[in-house]
């Protein structure tokens, strides 16, 4: 019996290389999450800037995976998202008015890694807008949970949007500084 072996190089780009980019990217996220405007119910922070950014350099599955473990340390109790721990830490944090947001970042990084592949900047500015739309649509629902329905938008919605535009417009402006061949290619 014969055994193929295999080389670190090829270890290291299935595996390490990949992990190292989740790992930064809930460096990323956090950081992001930590730089906010104390606002109630939902505090204004740079998730839009970091989840579209994430998504557009590496792709759907790098990006979703990124993501997903940005919650699932959130979940387990460590201060990774905005106003923790002084708002409240882990699934109960999750559970609040922001919880809606968080799963519809979750889905907008696979959809929008997914929907940039191949696409120039127009197109991958325009699949960011379809990423914030699915946040949206996520989000605003859950919060009725905890803001009265008629508030909804003058509370999740409005103050944010604007916000969410601009984020999306450095993206998209920084992205159009890499060269086509190496945008969603991060982690492959």
């Amino acid at each position: 019996m014969t055994s193929i072996p295999i080389s670190p190089t090829r270890i290291a780009g299935r595996f390490v290389r990949p992990a190292a980019f989740v790992l930064a990217g809930v460096a990323l996220i956090t950081l992001c999450a930590k730089i906010h405007v104390p606002f109630w119910p939902v505090p204004m922070t740079l998730h839009t800037l970091a989840v579209m950014a994430i998504a557009i350099a590496a792709g759907p599955r790098l990006a979703f995976l990124t993501f997903f473990a940005y919650l699932a340390v959130g979940a387990v109790g460590l201060p990774v998202f905005s106003g923790t721990p002084e708002r409240g830490i882990g699934i109960a944090y999750m559970m609040g008015p922001t919880g809606g947001y968080l799963l519809g970042y979750l889905v907008a990084s696979w959809l929008t890694g997914w929907l940039a592949e191949g696409r120039k900047m127009l197109g991958r500015s325009l699949v960011m807008l379809a990423g914030l739309a699915v946040t949206y649509a996520v989000g605003l629902p859950w919060l009725t949970f905890y803001v009265p329905v008629k508030d909804v938008i003058a509370l999740g919605f409005t103050p944010f949007i604007l916000g969410d535009l601009i984020n999306i417009a450095i993206v998209a402006g920084g992205a159009a500084l890499i060269p086509q061949r190496f945008i969603g290619t991060i982690g492959r």
